[in-house]
């Protein structure tokens, strides 16, 4: 049992003993943020003391008293704190059977949480028009959505990627129109896109070739290129056109209009959208009978749900004040609001020589992502796009990232992966083989350094569940960039092979080298980024 949940336990039965009965969830135990306060603290006695009839330093000083007659394992004092707070010590065993834990878990188990309930979820993310490459700003999305995915994977959900294929309407025909023009020597339409890769393109494209299709394939299969080359792929590339000729369309309005959800008015067909908390009512039909992108976004929508409970849509800052409209047409089709959830990725700012880069399509004042990949790397663009919540805005610096490679955050990760694998290979050259986890006195890891990368450890469930829970996968960038930094600090004080160090530390620390390995290597797999096991950058010594 974790010893968070054994601390639990322990507090909630002496709370039953002192006539205190709490209600489920109410007992936390969590870690302070002050270490000189111990290594665990709760505020069980605050938390459930009005409504027991309790003063609350009181039922903290009976709760204590009876903790440390029968203190739970490995708590070798409990002490009271402020108005009723109840802090725990603890003896270095407790992070001696979490090393334990994580090398025995491995890469493949620390971390990961199957309830046998948990839904199969559709994550939607990029979908981007299929009338050029992507540029740099799409890559954040991008990065995001996989990353999304997969931590709802590690935490027990079947997942679904789909890239939603927006390949029909007046941005398609202005885009195919383009690429005849410029095939045919004339310039492109005025309102088409003019950008260097529409006429690159137009060259290859086979004469007598339909532009609309061709074109369509071309941008597909470069999009699909450069996020293959982020390491990213979908299970579904999902045609709107498809499924308009399929008449899905034409079955989602019935639905809809069957469920009194719409209106005519001027001669359009209107969606009630505010009855479900829109500003206004949107149209779904215009006067001409046209549809409104709206329509066949809702039919996307329905025939999601209908293989797949729960939807995540990964969507950019444009299209924020689309979110209620397409909750309030599937509220009307009898879905609830929690069932789709849509994260809004904010700008990215891309910057060049101190310049902001723009990234318009049509005109061909962009840079591609294909260009970011190429300049720094993908798992460094992986990683970048990563750092913050996608709530805030980004500066993305090209020359920075592309100049100072060495210095960019996942460097100093992935090098202490490969410092770990250098520390390995070390030991085997000396003819030092690590002996079997039970044999090795744990109880020698004992050093500030050696504690910090324990606990640190033990942290990452927590973080996988809380970064799966809010969509935020920027917060296992920052815990692994700080275990990276704790290793580093860790490789420089500690030894863990040489002359002068006992054979039973280098055996112990060979362990916590292997757990520290196991957690680099399961964060960076959640950012889609790579563990190397060797890097140019030589060892300073032997360790």
């Amino acid at each position: 049992m974790d010893v968070r949940d054994s601390l639990i336990d322990s507090v909630r039965a002496v709370l039953t003993r002192l006539g205190v009965t709490p209600d489920p969830g109410v007992v936390q135990v969590e870690r302070p943020s002050n270490p000189d306060h111990g290594d665990w603290s709760t505020n069980a006695a605050l938390a459930t003391a009005k409504a027991a009839g309790r003063n609350p330093r009181e039922l903290a000083t009976a709760l204590a008293g009876a903790l440390t007659t029968e203190p739970p394992p490995h708590v070798t004092a409990v002490e009271v704190a402020g108005p009723g707070f109840v802090n725990f010590r603890l003896a270095h065993t407790w992070l001696h059977d979490l090393l334990a834990d994580v090398v025995t878990a491995g890469v493949d188990g620390w971390g990961r949480f199957t309830t046998g309930h948990d839904q199969p979820i559709i994550v939607e993310f990029v979908s981007a028009n299929p009338t050029g490459p992507l540029h740099a700003g799409h890559g954040r999305g991008a990065c995001f959505g996989d990353s999304v995915a997969r931590l709802l994977e590690r935490c027990g959900h079947p997942v679904s990627r789909e890239f939603y294929v927006n390949d029909r309407g007046a941005q398609m025909r202005l885009f195919a129109d383009s690429l005849a023009a410029l095939a045919a020597g004339a310039d492109a339409p005025e309102a088409g896109y003019h950008g260097a890769y529409v006429a690159d393109w137009a060259t290859e494209m086979p004469s007598g070739a339909d532009p609309v299709e061709w074109g369509r394939e071309r941008a597909l299969a470069d999009q699909r290129a450069v996020l293959e080359s982020l390491g990213i792929g979908f299970d579904a590339w999902f045609s709107e056109r498809s499924m308009v000729e399929s008449g899905a369309v034409e079955d989602t309005l019935a639905d809809l209009q069957w469920a009194g959800a719409t209106y005519e008015d001027d001669g359009a067909l209107w969606l009630r959208s505010s009855d479900h908390g829109d500003d206004k009512d949107r149209v779904l039909v215009k006067s001409d009978g046209e549809y409104t992108y709206l329509l066949p976004d809702v039919a996307y929508h329905r025939d999601k749900f209908a293989r797949a409970p729960r939807l995540v849509n990964v969507w950019g800052a444009d299209h924020h004040g689309y979110v209620a409209r397409v909750h309030a047409a599937m509220a009307a089709l009898g879905h609830q609001p929690a069932d789709l959830e849509v994260a809004i990725t904010q700008m990215v700012g891309l910057r060049r020589a101190g310049e902001e880069v723009r990234l318009s399509k049509r005109t061909g004042e962009m840079i591609e992502l294909r260009e970011v990949v190429a300049e720094v790397g993908a798992d460094a663009a992986r990683f970048t796009y990563l750092l913050q919540s996608v709530d805030s805005s980004q500066v993305f610096d090209l020359d920075l990232v592309a100049s100072q490679i060495n210095e960019n955050p996942v460097f100093y990760v992935q090098y202490a992966h490969a410092r770990i694998h250098s520390i390995v290979s070390r030991a085997a050259e000396v003819g030092i083989e690590r002996v079997p986890l039970a044999a090795a006195d744990i109880s020698l890891l004992v050093h500030h350094r050696e504690l910090a990368l324990l606990r640190t450890l033990h942290e990452l469930p927590d973080i996988v569940r809380w970064a799966c829970r809010e969509r935020a996968p920027h917060q296992v960038t920052t815990w692994v960039r700080e275990l990276a930094a704790l290793f580093h600090g860790f490789y420089h004080d500690c030894r863990v092979i040489g002359e002068g160090i006992d054979d039973a530390l280098t055996q112990a620390r060979l362990w916590l080298v292997e757990a520290t390995r196991i957690g680099l290597a399961v964060a960076l797999d959640l950012l889609g980024v790579g563990a190397p096991t060797e890097m140019w950058r030589q060892e300073e010594d032997d360790r």
